[in-house]
């Protein structure tokens, strides 16, 4: 079955199309990401960046798996709402400038999404549907979040509002 690209679930799980850049679809995914987060925790705080990767967690693990079920593949290049999701959440708790810290979030998400490390590669292979999308980028995320804390919190930048 061919995918729509005018199907909601393509369009959020492709962010818009982005998924659709070549090359490398993800990097695009995390490159779009990088704006929004900014924008939401500069303007709006940790907070609303917090929700806004919840929010991001749930309507992507719906979009990839319905995505997936279109196109008949489990992991398909063009789903980038992974790495937008997963980038938010390695980008929570940064504070709005200065621009390299976002630069370094960016940099190791992308590292740990490509390289996938134990146990972002064990995530990589389990589960089922959106969420097997869904849950190594997540946890890469997470993992970048914590890292860039532990540098924050040792050079005596912590930022928390």
């Amino acid at each position: 079955m061919k995918a729509a690209r005018f199907h909601p679930a393509t369009i959020l799980a492709t962010w818009f199309w982005v998924g659709f850049i070549p090359p490398a679809p993800g990097t695009w995914g995390s490159v779009a990401a990088l704006p929004l987060a900014w924008l939401v925790q500069t303007f709006a705080g940790p907070g609303a960046l917090l929700l806004l990767c919840v929010v991001l967690a749930v309507v992507g693990v719906w979009a990839a798996g319905h995505h997936c079920t279109r196109v008949e593949t489990h992991d398909p290049g063009e789903i980038v709402i992974d790495e937008v999701a997963g980038q938010c959440i390695a980008c929570l708790l940064l504070p709005p400038g200065p621009w390299w810290l976002w630069l370094a979030a960016f940099v190791l998400f992308r590292m740990l999404d490509i390289f996938k490390p134990w146990p972002i590669s064990l995530l990589d292979r389990s589960g089922r549907g959106g969420m097997r999308v869904m849950q190594d980028d997540l946890a890469a995320g997470l993992l970048v979040c914590v890292v860039m804390q532990l540098y924050l919190h040792m050079a005596g930048a912590a930022w928390i509002p």
